[in-house]
């Protein structure tokens, strides 16, 4: 059988689609090429959040086209995901050496279209369709990465955590941002779904599951049969043998105290909250249309912290957004200087075709304007974590082992604090007692402690 390289751009979310859909292919009797020198078929799986990531993978796709049409004229080459979507036939005339262009709904056809092509009953195919359900189609997961099929009977070590996606799509309509053009309205897989997901994978070895959405507190919105996030997370809650709970992206109009209740109540449910802030000027959150201020967000932040005083929490912030003047950035740089929060994504503004920021607001901030926020906040949140991971010294976190890098062990605290620990024991999947003896802003190093007396 053909054998197949995928090559993901992007969030968490894609990186579930592409592992699902290397699975339904492995299922099928594919292999996983090592690299895309040694690959019958190439897919990469795009992004569209920013222009830097389309470009990055048109590019690349130039590059790959170059290569195989040289050494391997019969390979096939294909776009999936966000930029197939939004692009569609677009990249076929741009780039004719493609053969396959997947939407964000059409990722369970993967493993058909490619049987046709390789078999010549089709030439080229194009499909970014709406399909309903397809929330729904995504269940594989293939936890070995493209070492599964290394052929010498070696089994590697098991993967500690996985993405289970629990929704679809977006409703918000930022006017920044394209996703609810490429991922289609909310919608929200059944809670028995998921769980079966869940228990499958609990049952593989895997001990952190990452429930993934959009908006994911929105989970169940649409279907007022559903229940809340909270509920799924309450039924989560309940698998032997999950021993962290995570999710992502929360909304700050949608994380609620019924959500916050659940993660300072359930004992499987970490610490740890992404809840983006965009920016910390009203006008400018009004221009994004994000339907909050900069207190409404200060203020959510506090109530976060009263009632999980240990929760560890991530933003996101957009600098040069069209109109935002040195005063508007000034209110988002004290804004993280104020919250002091766990992490910053930080981002410089690009327009996305369709959205109503790219049709209606000129990109008017300069590029090296753009640049020169973006190294200030940087270094802000530089300084930030430096002081506050400096707290960590001499304390003992239980840490959860993901895999050796070179001579240390990697993993994580409740809160999401990447730790390295040097040891010779096999740590994979392990929860052990670890005391921080080094700390830098952007991760920490420490020792296995024999204390019983762990923080969270």
């Amino acid at each position: 059988m053909p054998s197949v390289y995928i090559k993901t751009y992007g969030c968490q979310m894609n990186e579930r689609d592409s592992e699902a859909v290397a699975a339904q292919l492995v299922a099928k009797g594919y292999t996983l090429a090592p690299s895309e020198a040694m690959a019958d078929v190439i897919l990469l799986n795009t992004c569209s959040v920013r222009d830097l990531a389309e470009q990055k993978a048109l590019n690349k796709m130039v590059n790959v086209i170059a290569e195989t049409r040289r050494n391997r004229p019969g390979a096939v080459l294909g776009f999936m995901g966000c930029m197939a979507q939004s692009r569609g036939q677009e990249l076929i005339d741009r780039l004719p050496d493609v053969d396959l262009v997947l939407g964000t709904q059409k990722f369970h056809r993967a493993a058909d279209y490619l049987d046709e092509l390789i078999a010549g009953r089709r030439e080229k195919i194009v499909d970014v369709a709406a399909e309903q359900g397809s929330e729904a189609t995504i269940r594989e997961h293939l936890l070995y990465g493209n070492t599964a099929s290394n052929g010498d009977g070696h089994r590697p070590p098991l993967q500690v955590a996985a993405f289970v996606s629990i929704m679809q799509g977006c409703n918000q309509y930022c006017t920044f941002c394209i996703v609810p053009y490429t991922r289609g309205e909310e919608r929200s897989r059944t809670i028995p779904d998921i769980v079966a997901e869940c228990r499958q994978l609990v049952s593989q070895g895997v001990k952190e599951i990452t429930l993934l959405g959009q908006i994911v507190d929105r989970y169940g919105k649409e279907r007022p049969d559903y229940p809340s996030l909270a509920g799924l997370l309450r039924e989560l809650n309940e698998i032997e043998g999950v021993e962290r709970l995570r999710f992502l992206t929360s909304h700050p109009n949608w994380l609620n105290d019924d959500l916050l209740d659940a993660v300072a109540e359930l004992p499987r449910v970490m610490p740890h909250l992404e809840v983006p802030a965009q920016a910390g000027d009203d006008q400018v959150l009004a221009n994004m249309r994000r339907g909050y201020t900069n207190d409404d967000y200060r203020r959510l932040v506090d109530r976060i912290r009263q009632r999980i005083p240990n929760a560890s929490i991530a933003t996101d912030i957009i600098v040069g957004f069209p109109g935002e003047g040195e005063a508007q950035f000034k209110k988002t740089y004290d804004l993280l200087a104020d919250l002091k929060l766990d992490v910053a994504h930080l981002a410089r503004y690009s327009p996305r075709p369709g959205t109503v920021a790219d049709r209606h607001m000129p990109d008017d901030v300069p590029d090296e304007e753009k640049w020169s926020r973006f190294r200030q906040l940087e270094d802000l949140q530089e300084a930030i974590l430096t002081e506050k991971h400096a707290a960590y010294l001499g304390q003992t976190f239980p840490i959860l082992f993901e895999n050796k890098v070179k001579k240390r062990w990697r993993g994580r605290t409740p809160t999401n604090k990447l730790v390295f620990v040097e040891s010779d024991d096999s740590l994979s999947g392990q929860i052990r007692p670890v005391k921080i003896n080094w700390s830098g802003p952007w991760s920490m190093i420490g020792e296995l402690a024999d204390q019983p007396n762990l923080n969270g």
